[in-house]
């Protein structure tokens, strides 16, 4: 059974990282467990797909120059919502 999911985000559309995101080894420019992006970074979405067996949805979020990172919805929050801590 596949779980196929609708896109939350759109491409183009500006997002932000809800946690630190680690490398799990997919990146392949930087070591396994690397921080490839902080907490609250700001990216953009420059493409929507689905993983091929499990139908997920998988975006593809340039969080700065030429650091384009593979996410998970969890892993995103809209910009405009993240709630500031002091």
């Amino acid at each position: 059974m596949m779980c196929v999911d609708t896109p939350r985000y759109k491409w183009g559309q500006r997002v932000q990282a809800a946690n630190d995101l680690f490398n799990d080894g997919s990146y392949p420019e930087q070591s396994a467990g690397a921080l490839l992006v902080r907490e609250g970074a700001p990216g953009e979405i420059v493409q929507v797909g689905k993983h091929v067996e499990s139908g997920a949805v998988v975006y593809m979020v340039e969080f700065a120059l030429n650091c384009v990172v593979g996410c998970m919805e969890p892993e995103l929050l809209p910009q405009c919502c993240r709630e500031e801590s002091f």
